[in-house]
């Protein structure tokens, strides 16, 4: 599956190195306010564009990670403890076990 991820994000790099290669001499105005303007070349604000409307999705990805990571670090700590409160309790020796007296009569 890494191979596709790096593929995929090869290809993307290609045709933006293509694109800019062939509109670098586009000169794009841009208006953010009306006292604010922004003159750029084309494939800057393609690149600009992409990029952030790529970051909410990648900070959310790297959220859910986190938090799953959290959660799966939890989950073996609580696993880690009861394995070993379990084998503390088989080998004490002073803690009392079943007799064959007990047990339903």
């Amino acid at each position: 599956m890494q191979i596709l991820r790096t593929l995929l994000w090869v290809l993307i790099l290609a045709l933006v190195l293509v694109f800019s290669w062939a509109n670098w001499d586009e000169r794009v105005t841009v208006n953010i306010w009306s006292n604010l303007v922004w003159d750029t070349r084309l494939p800057a604000l393609v690149i600009v564009s992409f990029m952030l409307g790529h970051l909410p999705m990648w900070l959310y990805s790297r959220g859910q990670r986190w938090s799953l990571g959290r959660r799966i670090r939890s989950l073996e700590q609580a696993v880690k403890s009861s394995v070993l409160a379990r084998q503390e309790t088989s080998s004490d020796p002073a803690a009392p076990g079943p007799s064959a007296g007990d047990g339903p009569a």
